[in-house]
């Protein structure tokens, strides 16, 4: 009875503080201790009890009851800190006070008038607690971070205390060093405590508050300027904050220990509740926020080599004053490196885990959070990346990925994780290593509907990759580019492609190279340039592997010669265009080994009507997302002037597109299996010159490929006849034999195009962030129905 006693109370004083047209003194304890004195509310009460339309009420007609709540609510949570929480009341006080301010919070962010009460000082309110003057008094924003990074390392509250007898006195908080408090053993820490849900429950609801902290960020509209970094992370993270560091270290370990399986018993996860994920969940996404960081505006922090005994060394120079995006960036010793890796590939690879009882192994949600957290990783602190790279370890990482983007293709409300899966791989493939990884036979059968194939890691990405183009949906189109890259920047040391693999190159060059594609927007003849870049460089480095590729080359040779002998008069421009009004041609599935799908596979599904999604802001074109490196004879990269070899055509329009508009058109869907690209000039002004296609059409890299078929289709032809030849195989072998060294053209050197930061990525993570978190904290709402502004919440 006394819970339902104490809601009753507490929504008592909810309706007083709206209908209350006079402002309450700040001394009336009586009243606001109704509060968070009495009552035992869950955060799922306080939602239920303090209705969107009485907080807005409140702040309209009697702001100063509203600002006396919020303050009050602070000076609790302050008072908590300062005594170290040591009875059951206190305790349940600092949490009520929590869960009022992540319900109040947003509906102070959305009002532009109220965003700086939080950074004004309130007269009387010193550290000091009233002795000090009040110039020294903190902001308000201030005081609520700072008790909230001391409630987190609090003994007997969120740690565990290290007092062992009860006739102690209890550990006064200030005196604690909270590095030896880590939440977890891994990075910077050895030891792991004893755990204890009490203490996570705790940790959860004061991370959510943070969380909503941080949140002010949703109630700004997206702008590129780099200057508006976030108030609250930047004081939060920075030497103000003495938890800084074992905060950092506890949010990461706590993320990468997380083992959801359970101790391999299955169906554990219905049995005991997990108190351990809605707290990874939290910590993942505080961690991703206060590493929210431009780091295309600053010089990336560089890092030495030297190892102290340190976790983080001290390096010169100091690095950026996010003290988080600091600590990351210096990570450097290599069990470090494997405890992270090992806990991120785990985890991402949990929903692919298929085992032979439905519903045994415990599934995780948060896959988005964690792939930007790898993003960040991997963007900051260039060892971790070249670690990663060393061994086939990163292929734990690109199976999930690969996943995940075959899984979310026809759904529209997962656009966001596709371009970071995109963005994690084109950034993976500017190093030499990956490319080289990629070699390993695929042996590890995740259930994909793809086609079957026996093959190295390089085909499955290959045929993914051919699946998203031909079976995506519209909004994929402004990927194209990049997912070509990729398979550009790779293709020098794929060593041997399987047949499945080498007609889906073909099948891609066949559908850009028709005449209706070329002509319809400025820049899809781009996408013809990248196929043959990528052919060119395996015919020129890896031919000896390679004979199914070059066999598929000779059986599709006329694509190649119709691109050679492409009209550039006036009339079959027109034609060219007038054949796709007519009959827009699919790009069709004609290719031998498309049968079957992986046993146990489900087909890609579009979303559920009525899916919610967030919006997101364009992307940069792959000319701003990447800059070209040349490698050299001894495997080193150096960077190329921007003078591009293939310059894009005048009046070419910014490649950026909103998530909106399709970037060239659209795949339209006659049936689920033949798809077609149309596509439309996305200026809506812009038609097809005669100069136009002679520009780009001279610098069509055909040279190579023209040699090889010069020299290998007499020969081929000449088997067939003699030997009365109709078998592949026999052909297959032929071409493994043979060579083509002093035929070819000398090799050109390889290009790569590396990913490097730059604000508008920047941006277009912080969206998707953003956006991520919205949606998945849904129990409680926190910002549902606000008035956010960074995106717009759309149904599917």
């Amino acid at each position: 009875m006394g819970s339902a006693d104490s809601k009753l109370n507490f929504r008592k004083a909810v309706i007083q503080l709206t209908t209350k047209t006079q402002p309450v003194e700040a001394t009336d304890d009586a009243f606001w201790d109704q509060f968070w004195a009495d009552t035992a509310t869950s955060v799922q009460d306080v939602f239920a009890l303090v209705p969107a339309a009485e907080i807005r009420a409140v702040r309209e007609e009697s702001p100063s009851n509203l600002a006396t709540l919020c303050y009050k609510a602070v000076e609790k949570l302050v008072q908590g800190a300062e005594s170290g929480c040591h009875t059951e009341k206190e305790r349940q006080i600092v949490l009520n006070c929590c869960r009022l301010l992540t319900r109040i919070l947003p509906y102070i962010f959305e009002d532009p008038d109220w965003r700086g009460f939080f950074w004004s000082t309130v007269p009387g309110a010193g550290r000091g607690g009233g002795d000090e003057d009040d110039e020294n008094a903190r902001p308000l924003a201030e005081s609520l971070l700072l008790a909230v990074a001391d409630l987190l390392f609090c003994p007997d509250f969120t740690v565990q205390s290290h007092r062992r007898s009860t006739v102690d006195t209890a550990e006064d908080i200030h005196s604690i060093d909270s590095c030896e408090y880590i939440w977890e053993a891994g990075v910077g820490f050895a030891h792991s405590p004893q755990p204890n849900y009490i203490h996570d429950l705790n940790r959860t609801e004061l991370l959510k508050l943070l969380l909503t902290c941080f949140s002010e960020a949703m109630y700004l509209p997206p702008s590129s300027d780099s200057s508006n970094a976030n108030p609250w992370v930047q004081f939060f993270c920075s030497t103000e904050n003495r938890h800084a560091l074992p905060l950092f270290t506890s949010l990461l370990n706590v993320v990468c220990a997380y083992d959801p399986v359970g101790y391999g018993i299955p169906y554990n996860h219905l049995l005991f509740s997990d108190y351990r994920e809605p707290l990874v969940e939290e910590a993942a996404q505080v961690l991703i926020v206060t590493l929210d960081y431009d780091s295309s505006t600053s010089s990336s922090p560089t890092v030495d080599g030297t190892t102290t005994g340190t976790a983080m060394d001290d390096v010169d120079p100091p690095g950026p004053d996010n003290l988080f995006v600091n600590y990351l960036s210096r990570i450097h010793r290599e069990e470090d490196f494997q405890f992270i890796l090992k806990g991120v590939a785990r985890l991402l690879s949990n929903p692919l885990v298929q085992t032979y009882l439905p519903n045994s192994a415990k599934k995780i949600q948060f896959h988005q959070e964690l792939l930007v957290l790898f993003w960040k990783l991997c963007d900051f602190n260039k060892k971790f990346l070249f670690f990663v790279l060393k061994s086939s370890d990163v292929l734990d990482i690109l199976v999930p990925i690969l996943y995940f983007l075959n899984d979310a293709r026809a759904d529209q409300s997962r656009v966001g994780l596709m371009h970071i899966g995109v963005f994690i791989l084109l950034l993976l493939s500017g190093e030499r290593n990956f490319g080289v990884r990629l070699n390993k036979p695929y042996s590890v059968r995740v259930p994909m509907d793809i086609p079957v194939f026996t093959g190295t890691h390089a085909d499955l990405l290959i045929i993914v990759f051919h699946k998203i183009i031909t079976s995506g949906h519209q909004r994929l189109q402004p990927l194209f580019d990049c997912l070509l890259t990729i398979v550009v920047n790779v293709s020098p040391y794929l060593k041997s492609l399987s047949m499945v693999a080498a007609n889906k190159l073909l099948h891609l060059l066949e559908a850009f190279s028709t005449t209706w594609f070329l002509f319809s927007a400025v820049q899809n003849h781009h996408l013809v340039f990248f196929l043959l870049e990528v052919f060119n460089n395996i015919i020129q480095y890896q031919f000896d592997g390679n004979s199914n590729l070059v066999y598929a080359v000779i059986r599709k040779r006329n694509v190649f010669h119709q691109l050679a002998n492409l009209p550039t008069d006036s009339q079959s421009i027109q034609k060219g265009l007038q054949r796709r009004k007519k009959t827009p041609e699919p790009i069709s599935r004609t290719n031998s080994q498309d049968g079957v799908s992986m046993e146990g596979s489900r087909p890609a599904a579009p979303a559920e009507p009525g899916t919610l999604k967030t919006s997101l802001v364009a992307t940069p074109g792959i000319d701003k997302l990447t800059e070209k490196s040349q490698v050299s004879e001894d495997g080193t990269m150096r960077s190329l002037e921007p003078e591009s070899s293939q310059p894009p055509p005048e009046g070419n329009p910014p490649s950026a597109v909103s998530d909106g508009e399709p970037w060239s058109g659209e795949v339209s869907h006659p049936r689920r299996d033949q798809r077609r690209l149309s596509s439309a000039s996305s200026s809506g002004q812009w038609t097809p010159t005669p100069d136009w296609v002679m520009s780009w059409k001279s610098k069509l890299p055909l040279q190579t490929i023209m040699r090889l078929l010069q020299v290998l289709v007499p020969q081929v032809e000449k088997i067939c006849i003699d030997k009365g030849l109709t078998d592949e195989s026999e052909i297959l072998k032929f071409l493994q034999h043979g060579t083509l060294v002093g035929l070819l053209p000398v090799p050109h050197p390889i290009l790569i195009r590396k990913y490097q930061a730059n604000s508008g990525t920047a941006m277009w993570f912080r969206t998707y962030m953003w956006g991520v978190i919205y949606l998945r904290n849904v129990d409680p709402p926190i910002w549902y129905d606000t008035d956010v502004k960074l995106f717009e919440i759309q149904r599917v």
